[in-house]
């Protein structure tokens, strides 16, 4: 079983979160409490492909493996996992998300999310040659 901690991960680099009121605002505006997670039934699953689809009131988001991560797919791409949120969830989900992602940046710069442009010039033609 895991515990969160009661605040959030502080990097040492990033400065404290603004006082208001004498209390930082992070918890100014909620107080953190200690919630229990039971992650002993958890399956951790390896994805490079995710689609988004969703209703007015819920959110689907489709994991996958793609075999085939250039070019077109010539076989059907096997979700195997989905989650369904609302989306509330949904965006809290995002906003730890973009944290995660901007520290991750920080620490080891800029992810280029456009494959075509980590390809380095003539490595693609060496792979398949």
């Amino acid at each position: 079983m895991t515990k969160t901690p009661d605040k959030p991960e502080q990097n040492p680099d990033t400065p404290p979160a603004p006082e208001v009121g004498g209390e930082p605002a992070a918890h100014a505006a909620q107080q953190r409490t200690q919630v229990e997670i039971d992650d002993t039934k958890a399956l951790a699953l390896y994805a490079n492909f995710c689609r988004v689809t969703g209703t007015p009131e819920e959110l689907i988001i489709d994991f996958g493996l793609n075999p085939q991560p250039f070019g077109l797919p010539t076989h059907p791409i096997s979700v195997t996992q989905r989650i369904i949120t609302n989306f509330y969830t949904a965006k809290r989900m995002l906003h730890a998300l973009q944290l995660t992602i901007q520290r991750h940046e920080q620490a080891f710069g800029v992810l280029e999310t456009d494959v075509q442009k980590r390809v380095r010039p003539g490595v693609q033609g060496q792979a398949r040659g």
